[in-house]
């Protein structure tokens, strides 16, 4: 089984690296050695690679710089995926894509399922949802995976920030009117990985008959000051930070808007895929306990 690995230096791209090795050939590219938005050079490693799955987990994910860059944030999360899209279709290749809670617009009074209606507020929700629009348009063997508030100690993420702030801040501020599913990268790469070993004889098929969008992220939802709290608590070492104060997410303008309550309801990849995430704060302890 030979996989295309897009993103493979993003958070959950670095993941997946080891996780899919065992029972594939994974051909692994990072930004550095390919841009996406070239569209020929794009459509040269699928000719070159010849892959029976993609996963692209590859996207412009800096959601306030994208407010200034919308093209910039389009041709990653859209334009690039019309050309995978394509080649997939084209070559009867599977292909599994990443997406998040930032289609919806969080105005919602209980989790968000597949079906419910996306209305995005921001550029970046907007450019992941004509993403999404453009694998769902054909006969794609595809399998959309949305995910939420995905974090790693290796990379900027919420839970490298606090870490960093705890560290200078006796007191930090955080919002607590967003409310959302943490999500450990390694723990949404281990169930991608499950997903596609099951693929594995004949990928093509399988996620054909699987096709569709699925909600995978971390079980249950906090705010990000109970996140905030949880990282406090959970964090190995000495912390100059001794507590965290809540605050409105209008008393902390950004540019871009945040959905503000947009858990999502992950029981249609339990169904379908016999998989799920662990407990948020299970994962959380487990992540920083690497830092012991």
């Amino acid at each position: 089984m030979r996989v295309l690995l897009l993103g493979a230096n993003g958070q959950v791209g670095f993941e997946l690296q080891g996780l899919l090795a065992p029972f594939a050939h994974v051909d692994a590219r990072s930004r550095s050695d390919l841009d996406i938005s070239d569209s020929g050079r794009l459509r040269e490693v699928f000719k070159t690679v010849s892959p029976d799955l993609v996963v692209n987990a590859a996207a412009y994910t800096n959601v306030d710089q994208a407010e200034r860059e919308p093209e910039l944030a389009e041709a990653i999360n859209a334009g690039a995926v019309r050309v995978v899209a394509d080649e997939c279709r084209s070559r009867k290749i599977a292909l599994v894509h990443y997406s998040t809670d930032f289609v919806f617009d969080g105005d919602a009074s209980a989790a968000y399922c597949e079906d419910d209606a996306a209305n995005p507020i921001s550029v970046y929700g907007h450019s992941k949802l004509n993403g999404e629009s453009i694998v769902a348009d054909g006969a794609l063997s595809l399998v959309v995976l949305r995910t939420a508030w995905v974090y790693s100690l290796r990379r900027k993420s919420f839970v490298s920030t606090m870490l960093r702030l705890m560290a200078s801040q006796d007191v930090v501020k955080v919002v607590d009117d967003q409310v959302g599913n943490p999500t450990s990268a390694f723990d949404l790469a281990f169930a991608t990985a499950l997903i596609v070993f099951e693929s594995r004889r004949d990928p093509y098929r399988w996620f054909l008959e699987r096709r569709g969008v699925y909600h995978l992220a971390g079980d249950g939802s906090c705010s990000r000051f109970e996140f905030a709290k949880a990282i406090l608590e959970l964090a190995p070492g000495p912390l100059k930070a001794r507590a965290v104060e809540p605050i409105s997410t209008d008393a902390y303008p950004l540019p871009a808007r945040r959905p503000k309550y947009a858990p999502l309801d992950c029981a249609k990849a339990k169904a379908t895929f016999g998989v799920t995430l662990p407990p948020w704060r299970q994962s959380l302890a487990r992540a920083l306990g690497t830092l012991a």
